[in-house]
């Protein structure tokens, strides 16, 4: 998403050789002169910290959304909110009905990171996981756009090869709210031989099949003009409904090349030859899969946002990073896919895609100026903890004026 940036915009910095440098305090309040002296737009934002590092990667993603949103003309109202486990040790569920309600009632949600060791041995609907799901379908979003791209600055955190990894730009369409995570019957049970076995459901209806279809061919048509659906159709009859569907679908969209690809040689080709994805869309299990595959190749999971969208009403937006309770509460997690999150809410959730490219163009400025956490560090940077890396993203995003060409 952000690597396209480098070839669209033309960026200057204002000299403020005369003026007193900002204090880290400062920047939340700094303003650009050219800039809306007064909010012309106003949106309610329900923010979800969740578990773990989601409370201080989401403490960060704010301060650069309400700058970025200033400077724009955008006015925020922030509505925080409990999931997850910290939902459940204070009221024990994992997503209260006062937290659904508030996501409903908002023109977006942004959400951290939910989970932890704590509740993993938690009975299943008492599990922060759960609380995801039933946040999803609650909010009815069925599309999750999860973006890959190897940004040139970090092209040798790439755990490939420098030839295979550079230039990597695709988009994972996972339908989100079907398929063996939500199908019945479902459960445990006992077979003719008396042992205990546990079962899902993989089932897709028409219906399902051809919204995230329509979804990922407009995406498709808005990138490079390549769509490959990936399934089993060689196996299982769920995808070999998807991928007459897809084909029914694609009908609609000459300009569009469709592609199919089964999961297992999608998932070796992704570290194979990556660059000759585009768009790929995929059910709900295999997207799941294949986007956390994809996010290795781009050097670092804490770097990929991802967009959860319905028909209609708020959008779900969120790192793909888990909640990393090994490093909570001690200032080393990477908060820039949540604040790539924050710029795809901008531009996916509210339509204000200039407040979105300044902060999508403030993070390659802040990784062009050699600042990484631990997770991309390489020799002859600097080695900053979350808070930090939060600064100098707000640095750029106030002292740089995008302009597209």
């Amino acid at each position: 998403m952000v690597a396209s940036l480098q070839h669209n915009v033309i960026t200057f910095r204002p000299n403020h050789s005369h003026s007193k440098p900002l204090s880290k305090h400062s920047l939340k309040f700094a303003t650009i002169r050219c800039s809306a002296t007064s909010p012309s737009r106003r949106y309610t934002i329900t923010l979800l910290p969740g578990d773990g590092i989601g409370p201080e990667v989401i403490s960060v993603a704010k301060n650069v959304l309400e700058l970025a949103g200033s400077l724009e003309g955008l006015e925020f109202g922030f509505k925080e909110m409990l999931m997850g486990g910290a939902a459940l040790d204070l009221t024990g569920v994992p997503l209260p009905e006062e937290t659904l309600s508030a996501a409903k009632q908002s023109d977006a949600v942004l959400l951290g990171a939910i989970g932890g060791y704590k509740w993993d041995n938690n009975e299943k609907h008492m599990k922060p996981e759960t609380g995801l799901l039933q946040l999803r379908q609650g909010l009815k979003v069925f599309a999750n756009l999860r973006p890959a791209s190897v940004l040139p600055q970090l092209v040798d955190a790439s755990t490939l090869k420098k030839e295979v990894a550079e230039g990597v730009d695709l988009m994972v369409v996972r339908e989100l709210t079907g398929g063996i995570y939500f199908g019945k019957p479902r459960g445990f049970g006992t077979n003719e031989d008396g042992q205990e076995i546990g079962f899902n459901t993989e089932v897709y209806a028409t219906y399902e099949i051809d919204r995230i279809a329509h979804i990922a061919f407009e995406t498709a048509r808005k990138r490079r003009g390549k769509l490959c659906s990936v399934d089993k159709a060689n196996v299982l009859e769920a995808s070999m409904l998807w991928r007459k569907r897809v084909m029914a679908v694609a009908s609609e969209y000459p300009d569009v090349e469709l592609t199919h690809m089964y999961v297992d040689n999608a998932a070796m080709q992704l570290v194979r030859n990556p660059k000759q994805f585009d768009t790929i869309v995929t059910n709900n299990i295999f997207g799941d899969i294949l986007s956390d595959e994809a996010s290795m190749i781009t050097g670092s999971i804490g770097m990929l946002p991802s967009a959860s969208l319905g028909k209609e009403g708020p959008g779900l937006f969120e790192p793909i990073h888990g909640s990393a309770p090994d490093i909570a509460g001690q200032d080393k997690a990477n908060p820039l896919a949540t604040i790539l999150s924050a710029a795809m809410l901008l531009k996916y959730g509210l339509g204000e895609a200039k407040a979105a490219q300044r902060i999508e163009t403030a993070v390659l400025d802040t990784l062009n100026r050699g600042f990484r956490t631990g997770d991309i560090y390489s020799a002859g940077n600097k080695l900053v903890g979350c808070k930090e890396m939060g600064e100098e993203v707000l640095k750029s995003v106030e002292l740089k004026i995008s302009v597209p060409i």
